[in-house]
């Protein structure tokens, strides 16, 4: 059974992406009044191995907006998780697919993470690993620009419990 109030931001790898989500997500609830503000926020990913540090520039990219991602070590997509998840935010629709496919069944409540930006805006989250300071640096303002939406829903699920 889920327990009330818990997300996981998933990627490919857990070094990258959903890190950063992660850590942009803690900090933004952080601000939220209760039940919000307690809210526990955990990343993995769908093809990760556990204990793998966090890419620099993942690290770099939030360093900047005032966040420390450096302690992060990666972790794989577990049934355990899924089960105790709220929420799950998946990068791309590829994520989505995969835990569909490999969890049976698949959780209730999956979403991509900029799922709830107006229907124009690009909804999956493209991989920066491997490229340069700036993939990163826009991959977390995605991330940052789908917060607002994100609140806006955490605040409805928390409303129905």
């Amino acid at each position: 059974m889920a327990k009330p109030g818990t997300i996981v931001t998933v990627c490919t790898a857990n070094i990258c992406r959903s890190p950063m989500a992660e850590a942009l997500l803690k900090h933004a609830l952080s601000g939220q009044p209760e039940p919000l503000k307690s809210w526990k926020i955990v990343s993995a990913g769908v093809a990760a191995r556990g204990g793998e540090r966090v890419s620099e520039n993942s690290v770099t990219a939030l360093k900047k907006v005032g966040i420390d991602l450096k302690g992060h070590q990666s972790q794989p997509l577990t049934r355990q998780l899924l089960n105790d998840a709220t929420v799950v935010l998946c990068m791309t629709e590829s994520h989505r697919a995969m835990i569909q496919f490999h969890f049976d069944p698949a959780p209730r409540h999956i979403y991509l993470f900029r799922e709830f930006m107006p229907r124009t805006a690009e909804k999956e989250i493209c991989d920066p690993y491997g490229g340069p300071l700036a993939e990163y640096e826009a991959c977390r303002d995605e991330m940052v620009e789908a917060i607002p939406g994100l609140i806006e829903f955490f605040n409805e699920l928390a409303a129905k419990k």
